[in-house]
């Protein structure tokens, strides 16, 4: 939402944590916005006279008096004294009521933000004046919080750096429910919002006049899941949050301490309902759990056929056939390979490297039990779709079991597997894969086309939707490269 550039840093003589606690301050000021019912603005002077607006909130709580976004534009002449006022008393100024347009009458109050005895901002809060009722308490009470808020700004004591910035959904908002407390953490006022969320949790007469503390230890049936931060919370000593659960239903907490130049004098406490969202989570989380269980079982179920076509091949009187169930065992073990991994994780992709590295020295040592072949990786696959890993896994230990059979043939030599992963102009992740061997290189007819390079030819075509080809390797031997583009978009 800020615009802090860096002409701006430059130019600002900012110290240290200064530009983060502005960050802070528009990061949670649409708490603000709709405690005033107000849009509030953030001025920053100019070198040349003037200031610039950094950012704008619109309250949710009413309407807004500016439809058109203003940010990155200079201040109006009319507006500008009011500002210059603020920032050099470092005081809460106020305007009278002004017709700014002919339609709508506004309160104008510029806040400026001092931090270490330095004005480094101005807010500017405007309300429509225009439709004048008498005002419910609970405008009163929310009007009288956003006006604790801001000159706590003018001290420097919010926003405060030990704000929860956490990414976790469900952050109660003033929508859902305020109550605000004294200093003894008693209620002085709580929102329709808010009783009817601690109502969920139980039997609750009423919230005001008595201590949150002591209503949400009596709410809560199991005190062993009680998180630590919730007594600093109910007493609105510390800014956190903290999370209650009882009957099924889970509550959000969030206390802002309220202060002055001397002491805390209050706090508020949002709070929300999330039990919605917690089951949600939950169930991704079951789902989550399902679905590598289901990886656990189908790598065991092929670990079983694996095992199956070994002690069938040794039966075997056919050495030909023999040879084909070794092959479907080590294809089979390959796939295998692939869903272990991803049992292991959250994510539907594959960290390739490791599974590879693994591979690529099984296939080289399965297919060479007599011969002393060394195997060498070079390059960084990343992270694949689990889509594109498996038949990636099967091409390369097609391709290196070939390279030892007819490659080396018999002799001793190295296999090579270099991966070259780059992002293209348009954003897509393109991936080139070279396995070469030292041997005795292509055949004067060209490769012959047996069932695994007729696997590999259509695997690389159909289900990784990339090219092959087959060349001499500089030095001697062949090489084989794939190129292929990722999709990640489609497969993570």
């Amino acid at each position: 939402m800020a615009i802090f550039t860096d002409p701006i840093r430059e130019h600002a003589g900012f110290e240290p944590g200064d530009a983060e606690w502005l960050h802070l301050l528009v990061g949670d000021w649409q708490m603000v916005a709709d405690l005033a019912f107000a849009d509030l603005a953030l001025w920053f002077p100019l070198d040349g006279g003037g200031y610039v607006a950094l950012a704008h909130a619109r309250p949710s709580t009413s309407h807004t008096v500016f439809h058109s976004d203003f940010v990155g534009e200079r201040i109006r002449a009319d507006l500008q004294p009011l500002v210059d006022v603020a920032w050099e008393s470092q005081k809460i100024e106020r305007s009278g009521e002004t017709n700014w347009t002919t339609e709508m009458a506004m309160r104008v109050e510029a806040v400026p933000m001092v931090r270490n005895g330095r004005t480094l901002a101005v807010v500017t809060t405007h309300m429509d004046l225009s439709s004048s009722r008498m005002p419910s308490r609970l405008e009163l009470t929310y009007r009288q919080c956003a006006y604790d808020l801001l000159r706590m700004g003018t001290l420097g004591l919010w926003p405060d750096f030990a704000t929860p910035t956490g990414s976790r959904r469900g952050a109660p908002r003033v929508g859902d429910g305020l109550i605000r407390l004294d200093v003894d953490g008693i209620v002085q006022y709580a929102s329709p919002n808010g009783v009817s969320a601690f109502r969920r949790l139980g039997d609750v007469e009423t919230l005001e006049g008595r201590p949150l503390a002591e209503i949400t230890t009596a709410l809560l049936k199991d005190r062993r899941m009680v998180d630590e931060t919730l007594p600093l919370v109910v007493t609105g000593r510390m800014p956190w949050r903290t999370e209650i659960g009882s009957r099924g239903v889970s509550l959000s907490l969030r206390a802002i301490p309220l202060r002055d130049e001397k002491e805390r004098f209050g706090a508020l406490v949002l709070c929300r309902d999330v039990s919605e969202l917690r089951r949600r989570e939950m169930e991704l989380v079951s789902k989550d759990a399902t679905i590598r269980e289901i990886h656990h079982r189908v790598k065991n179920n092929l670990q079983t056929v694996a095992a199956l076509l070994r002690m069938q091949s040794r039966r075997m009187v056919s050495e030909e056939g023999k040879l084909g169930l070794e092959q479907a065992m080590r294809r089979v073990s390959t796939i295998a390979l692939v869903h272990e991994t991803l049992s292991q994780g959250l994510a539907q992709s594959v960290d390739f490297d490791e599974l590879i590295s693994r591979q690529f020295r099984l296939s080289a040592e399965v297919a060479s039990p007599s011969q002393a072949v060394r195997t060498e990786r070079s390059g960084d696959f990343g992270e694949l779709p689990s889509d594109l890993a498996t038949p990636l896994a099967l091409v390369i230990n097609e391709l290196v079991t070939n390279a030892v059979e007819h490659g080396l043939s018999g002799r001793a030599g190295t296999v090579w597997l270099m991966a070259d992963r780059q992002t293209e102009a348009d954003g897509e992740d393109t991936l080139r894969v070279t396995i070469a061997d030292d041997g005795v290189g292509l055949p004067a007819g060209g490769h012959a086309e047996g069932l695994g390079l007729q696997i590999v030819r259509t695997l690389v075509t159909s289900e990784l939707g990339g090219t092959i080809e087959w060349s001499t390797r500089p030095g001697g031997g062949t090489s084989v490269t794939l190129e292929l583009g990722l999709r990640l978009n489609q497969g993570m």
